[in-house]
């Protein structure tokens, strides 16, 4: 059963929620820079990292599970949360450039149909961020947060159940490095810088990006009628067996035709820079 939308809600207005906010908002920014014009949908609870894209997005949607619960968002202004069945999205195909996954998995009843329904609304060049709870983390036992309920994740784990729906993991980092504990939170910034070079296996947060695998359609053959000859009337030849001509050693095997990949954006995990206090 997924977390109550009123218990992420409240979660994020706490200190310790206000970190991780930070602390997971800022990765995303690095990695998707300016969304403009582009179509950007956020799954699960991911309106707390949604501001920035909807200030220059073309279209922010905020779908929401159905056994979660909806809130309106943005507040005091048109809204752009909808409720929905996750594993039946009611998008058209290939409609999202960028796709966020929070608080998406973790809880879900099949999370492979989830990545696979995200599969069919993203388009072809999209891009897909999924922040999960780490499995060697501290926040995966942290049940007074929303990342300590549900199943956590290994690295390994995610990108085998990204690649069982056709995505095919780009690059991958952490975030939340301080332990989750509220006293903690006004060091939030400094255990994110230190945390990267001494723990980094103990982050609370994996986030993996993600694209859209596509294979060329191969053509199928039709049937046709063959004349079978009676037994006998056609011998094996009395000289043996035909000699078999080995191909050129200059031709390769045929690869499949894949999709150009551009550069992952979050390719490593190494620590953001420190970000000017307000």
């Amino acid at each position: 059963m997924r977390r109550d939308v009123l218990d992420l809600r409240a979660f994020y207005a706490t200190p310790l929620g206000r970190s991780a906010r930070e602390m997971l908002g800022r990765k995303v920014e690095e990695a998707w820079g300016d969304a403009r014009g582009l179509d950007v949908l956020g799954l699960g609870y991911a309106t707390p990292f949604l501001d920035l894209a909807r200030t220059s997005a073309r279209r922010v949607v905020a779908a929401m599970p159905a056994t979660q619960g909806v809130e309106v968002w943005p507040s005091g202004g048109r809204n752009q949360a909808t409720l929905v069945e996750e594993t039946a999205l009611p998008f058209p195909n290939a409609m999202f450039d960028r796709i966020l996954a929070v608080h998406a998995l973790e809880e879900a009843d099949d999370p492979a149909a989830v990545l696979r329904e995200i599969w069919r609304v993203m388009a072809p060049s999209g891009r897909l961020i999924v922040a999960v709870a780490s499995r060697d983390g501290l926040w995966a036992g942290a049940e007074g947060t929303p990342f300590g309920h549900g199943r956590p994740f290994s690295r390994h784990q995610l990108e085998a159940l990204l690649r069982e729906a056709d995505l095919e993991p780009a690059g991958w980092t952490r975030a939340l490095y301080a332990p989750p504990m509220a006293v903690m939170s006004r060091w939030a910034e400094g255990f994110e810088q230190v945390g990267a070079r001494l723990w980094p296996r103990f982050a609370g947060l994996i986030l993996m990006e993600a694209v859209k695998q596509t294979f060329a359609v191969k053509p199928r053959g039709n049937r046709a009628r063959v004349r079978v000859f009676a037994q006998g009337v056609l011998s094996p030849s009395p000289g043996g067996p035909a000699p078999v001509r080995k191909a050129p050693s200059g031709l390769n095997a045929a690869r499949p035709l894949e999709p150009s990949i551009s550069r992952p954006s979050l390719e490593s995990h190494t620590p953001s820079p420190a970000r000017a206090a307000p």
